[in-house]
């Protein structure tokens, strides 16, 4: 009976728990979103006119203000303005960290980058015989390939469960081996620490035991 009850429980918690965060993190979003309604003018807010709240018009302000400020930025003035913003942030200790990390995070995740995290491989990091989860971001160029050659390649390690840190490493390509997942997959591996295991393709092994390791070469990379 114990077992039975553990059993139901655990797999309650399984889906009540991820349910939970979500509907507290829309939560958080829609409060945040209705709040920029307060900052319309009297003639423009429907609250002036409706005698109740209306649920989700926070978050078409919300789109036609991002909307908006792509606009503005998108012309030369737009431009300018915005590179004054982040000089004046950039001098100001705690807001350059925190306004740095969040850019990187928009332009690493939310844009459409096909040179970056082209490939999902296993590396020998951080010492031989224990292997990290890599994403081939490109090739190295001009001094570094004078120093040590054009055989590497550029790869990020993310760390567990936030993968938006990590580091860098150069390395050869004899030695990343490629994986059969998708980037997503292997993302949804690292968060989860392993928990979450793809349905990769299992290729069976060639003769003498070893896989063909084959790490294309991007050429816009070098």
């Amino acid at each position: 009976m114990a077992a039975i009850l553990k059993k139901y429980f655990l797999t309650g918690l399984l889906v009540f728990i991820p349910i939970s965060l979500s509907i507290y993190i829309l939560k958080i979003v829609s409060t945040t979103a209705d709040s920029l309604v307060g900052l319309l003018p009297p003639r423009y807010n429907p609250s002036t006119y409706l005698p109740f709240h209306v649920p989700g018009f926070g978050f078409i302000v919300t789109l036609i203000v991002i909307f908006l400020v792509g606009l503005v930025t998108a012309n030369f003035l737009g431009k300018k303005l915005v590179g004054w913003i982040e000089l004046l942030f950039s001098r100001i200790p705690l807001v350059r960290t925190v306004y740095t990390g969040a850019k990187e995070v928009v332009q690493t995740f939310i844009l459409d980058r096909p040179s970056q995290f082209r490939q999902v491989v296993l590396v020998e990091y951080p010492r031989k015989g224990v292997y990290s989860i890599g994403f081939v971001t490109g090739s190295p160029r001009g001094e570094i390939v004078s120093k040590v050659g054009a055989n590497l390649l550029h790869l990020f390690i993310p760390t567990t469960p936030n993968p938006t840190s990590g580091f860098f490493i150069l390395v050869s390509r004899e030695e990343a081996i490629p994986l059969n997942i998708t980037v997503e997959d292997a993302f949804k591996l690292i968060m989860s620490a392993g928990m979450s295991m793809p349905a990769g393709k299992i290729e069976p092994p060639r003769e003498g035991g070893q896989k063909e390791k084959t790490i294309t070469r991007n050429p816009e990379a070098g």
